[in-house]
């Protein structure tokens, strides 16, 4: 069966809802168009770019209806970046989409009927982000450029600000750019694999104003003494300036090797009242207000008293752990990277618990042996990527039933999909928490509790 739009036909069309990446969603005889730039309840011409057999692409021509939400978006490289999906919906736009996102999600794809609460948003969602992550590259001229990529492409938009970094951010990579040349570091080319500078990335702690600059080079060799003396003019305030070296041909970041040129080899920040160790790759979440939004949130649904045996299952550098170590009687974390489980014990010794062990292994594998060995837990917590819980570790939690699960996740499709097999298994979804990390991206993470139910 064909579909019922040709390439090239101009419709008008109603938009009914956004796309996982911010495209518009329109339906033609139940056909979807998605449509890049369009918002839903508006009316608009469109423009269809390509039909495939079950769906297709087109590009708004006109808006003839325009949402009440739609507002202009501030950014210069909006419609260019794609760093950002939703700057043209406004931010109470933006989290009623989300609240309304997450719970159809949990209907159609986990069949959960638990109250979705309103998202927990931003006063002031702009420039939230402690971390900025820019490659560098050159353009025709060799002149270098550095920026966000293009949507879906590794095409760099060459950028002088960024609304959701901070602005001391754009100034040090707007600095450097200039600097480059004079240093005779060249900025790498991902074509041809040639040049040097792959990537620049910032860090700043909040509460202690500390700034860690990261310098990601092909090589190990190359002008660090020029490029310290340079970062120390740039940064009054750095306090670290590292390289990581990464001589792959890859899109990765990041490469094994991490190297101190000058000062320490972390940054310190706090969530609350915990204090943490930041390396050049350790995983902390980029938006600080909202973080302590999130864990303050789960420290609320596990509802600890202070006799209460904890268990984090990727618990990462401990952030989650230590928050909940403040009023459990224990808390065992689990990780299956080595180093973020060093991490999360050098974290612990910084804040003084004494009530906290950290394991480095598969969550699926320890924690079975930790319920042998007696070291059983009233709440389970999870925070796994955007994969969801590795399908043995929710065969796990079935199988040892704690008295209550708090999930925390950054993907509503697969946090569903995990709640009703937890659910199916003999849990109970109690309530839904959407908390906004990322304004002006389509993202949103979640933290829910689920209890036991009693036989």
């Amino acid at each position: 069966m064909s579909a019922p739009v040709k390439k090239n036909e101009r419709l008008t069309v109603y938009i009914e809802d956004l796309t996982h990446d911010g495209n518009g969603v329109a339906k033609v005889e139940g056909y979807p168009l998605f449509i890049q730039g369009a918002l839903p309840n508006e009316t608009a011409e469109i423009h269809v770019m390509k039909t495939l057999k079950n769906y297709g692409f087109a590009k708004v021509v006109e808006i003839i209806e325009p949402s009440p939400d739609r507002v202009e978006a501030p950014c210069a490289y909006f419609k260019q970046c794609g760093g950002c999906q939703l700057q043209h919906l406004s931010y109470e736009g933006q989290l009623k989409w989300k609240e309304n996102m997450v719970r159809n999600v949990m209907q159609r794809i986990g069949k959960i009927d638990a109250p979705v609460l309103p998202v927990k948003g931003m006063k002031e969602p702009w420039h939230y982000r402690n971390k900025a992550q820019i490659p560098f590259s050159e353009n025709e001229s060799g002149q270098a450029i550095a920026g966000f990529y293009k949507t879906k492409t590794h095409s760099i938009v060459d950028m002088e600000r960024c609304l959701i970094q901070t602005g001391e951010a754009d100034a040090i990579l707007a600095s450097l750019k200039k600097e480059l040349n004079a240093i005779g570091i060249r900025p790498y080319n991902e074509h041809t694999h040639e040049g040097m500078l792959r990537h620049v990335v910032i860090r700043k702690a909040r509460a202690t104003g500390e700034v860690m600059v990261v310098l990601v080079t092909k090589k190990k060799k190359f002008q660090k003494e020029a490029a310290i003396t340079v970062i120390q003019k740039l940064v009054p305030n750095v306090t670290s300036i590292m390289q990581n070296v990464n001589s792959e041909k890859t899109n990765v970041i990041f490469g094994d090797d991490t190297i101190n040129l000058w000062g320490k080899d972390v940054i310190i920040d706090t969530i609350g009242d915990v204090r943490f160790e930041i390396s050049a790759r350790s995983f902390y979440q980029v938006n600080p207000e909202q973080t302590e939004v999130l864990y303050k949130q789960a420290l609320d649904y596990a509802d600890l008293q202070g006799d209460e045996r904890v268990i984090d299952a990727y618990c990462g550098i401990g952030t989650i752990s230590l928050f909940l170590a403040q009023k459990a009687k224990a808390v065992m974390g689990v990780e299956i990277v080595p180093q973020a489980i060093e991490d999360a014990k050098r974290n612990a010794v910084l804040n003084g618990f004494t009530n906290t062990y950290f394991e480095a292994g598969p969550a699926e594998e320890v924690i079975p042996r930790w319920y042998k060995e007696g070291k059983e837990a009233d709440v389970l917590v999870v925070d796994p990527p955007r994969k969801g819980c590795d399908e043995a570790l929710l065969k796990t939690i079935l199988e040892q039933r704690p008295k209550r699960v708090v999930y925390v996740s950054c993907n509503p499709a697969t946090l569903a999909r995990d709640l009703r097999i937890l659910e199916d298994g003999g849990y109970q979804t109690q309530e839904i928490q959407p908390v906004d990390m990322f304004p002006h991206s389509t993202h949103v993470e979640c933290v829910v509790l689920m209890s036991r139910v009693e036989k």
